[in-house]
């Protein structure tokens, strides 16, 4: 039987699990999902909750937990094994991934353009392309997010000036 009291003090923290799992997924619906799973698993798991522990903690715990076990499944999932006979065959794509010669250029412009700026610059846009977070980029540069943020808008802006022959204005 589920208490009213303990769905009380779960409904009110669905604003919170919310953000929380938007922090974690990055997508609104990923989150959605993950949050409806998390109030499954915490009303289906209410006779293992002890009383005066951290109720808010115990469930964002329930809800990290959901998270890495459905984001390692889907590693495994993802994973592809090579069974061909073929031992010398390379899994690679034969393409490029350049339209033309012309386009291959541009990169290697593009690359050349980021190599000329200042490291103060290069460093903080070529970890940001690299995927690394703002917070991420400021800790291992000892400087404020502020501050990567705007180097990398003036690495962006400085790059579009140089670049800007090879805007397509068709």
């Amino acid at each position: 039987m589920i208490n009213r009291k303990f769905q009380e003090r779960l409904l009110s923290l669905q604003g919170n699990m919310l953000n929380f799992a938007y922090i974690l997924t990055s997508n609104r619906d990923d989150a959605y999902d993950l949050l409806q799973d998390t109030t499954l698993k915490v009303l289906d798991n209410e006779d293992k909750y002890v009383e005066n522990t951290n109720f808010k903690g115990w469930v964002f715990t329930i809800m990290r937990n959901i998270f890495i076990n459905n984001y390692r499944r889907a590693a495994r999932v993802s994973v592809k094994v090579d069974t061909s006979d073929d031992l010398y065959q390379l899994n690679l794509p034969q393409d490029s991934g350049f339209q033309s010669p012309e386009n291959s250029y541009a990169a290697g412009e593009v690359h050349e353009a980021i190599n000329s700026f200042s490291p103060a610059y290069k460093v903080p846009f070529s970890m940001h392309l690299a995927g690394y977070r703002y917070s991420e980029i400021a800790e291992y540069m000892h400087l404020p997010v502020g501050t990567i943020k705007s180097r990398i808008y003036y690495a962006r802006q400085r790059l579009r000036t140089m670049l800007k022959d090879y805007s397509t204005s068709d």
